[in-house]
């Protein structure tokens, strides 16, 4: 079951809708591979990256979630977007076969989209060894595998795109988050380093760094936050998930794809090894 979305602080004002499609892209021909495509931030790429024309192949741990996009993109094909089937697959990427099969998977790909995560809050001293492996399998090493894989294929056609969704946690650190932090911040430096080697060859790679978006993720993590602050969890996201945003809101998962839609396009070429902040100012302190 979906959890219910968060409630916003009462004193953020009225938000004016947030467009959809501001950016124009055109990904005929190509073929995105997104992973965290089930749902959340990888979800939305994915559906943006296939209106875009692309065709996409989906990697989550979630075969159910899959089959969902599956059908909505179909859907979406009998209207006047437009879109090629989806090439699921359900994989474990903190399973060493599954990491293999993502990097098999990612060759071939003219735009890779790391949007796979997972969030736990917890001291250093209470968080378990074995949820910090996994966690930076899943948010380092298997970008460092799918990137390994797009590679070759990117080199050869002179194109491509690589596009790591990190986190406002990728540029600065936040209590009770180690993994995740060490995860983000490990990506932001496969990145850097993805785009020095690639630029030669005509490939980008950056990140794209939201705060907190209105996701399962995001709400999943309420009442962690509340025990490790000591806080009721109904003031969890006021009084943490949005303390060091000048924007009084949760960031949309359209408002992320759109970012990652711009870094696609033939205008985004020269940017590469860059880190995008969509953090409401956050790293402005």
């Amino acid at each position: 079951m979906t959890p219910e979305p968060a409630s916003e602080p009462e004193s953020a004002p009225p938000q004016p809708p947030v467009p959809t499609r501001s950016v124009h892209l055109d990904l005929t021909g190509r073929t995105a591979l997104v992973t965290g495509a089930a749902s959340g931030i990888g979800r939305a790429c994915a559906l943006r990256l296939a209106a875009a024309g692309a065709r996409l192949r989906a990697v989550d741990l979630d075969p159910e979630g899959l089959a969902s996009l599956a059908a909505e993109v179909a859907a979406a094909a009998e209207g006047p977007v437009g879109a090629a089937p989806v090439e699921s697959h359900p994989l474990d990427l903190t399973d060493a076969d599954g990491l293999d099969a993502a990097e098999r998977a990612a060759d071939g790909a003219d735009v890779l989209v790391n949007a796979a995560g997972t969030q736990l809050v917890r001291p250093i001293e209470e968080f378990p060894p074995e949820a910090f492996r996994r966690m930076l399998t899943l948010m380092l090493e298997a970008p460092f595998r799918t990137t390994r894989g797009a590679l070759p294929g990117m080199y050869a056609q002179g194109w491509g795109r690589i596009v790591h969704i990190s986190s406002v946690h990728g540029l600065r650190a936040s209590a009770y988050k180690s993994a995740y932090v060490a995860a983000k911040h490990g990506l932001e430096g496969l990145s850097k380093t993805t785009a020095l080697e690639a630029a030669a060859h005509g490939v980008t790679a950056n990140c794209v760094n939201p705060a907190y978006v209105r996701t399962p993720l995001v709400e999943r993590q309420i009442a962690d936050q509340a025990e490790a602050h000591g806080i009721p969890e109904e003031r969890v996201v006021a009084e943490v998930l949005l303390a060091d945003s000048a924007l009084k809101r949760l960031l949309e998962p359209s408002e992320v794809v759109e970012a990652v839609a711009y870094l696609c396009t033939p205008a985004a070429g020269f940017l590469t090894g860059s880190s995008l902040p969509l953090d409401g100012a956050w790293t402005a302190h």
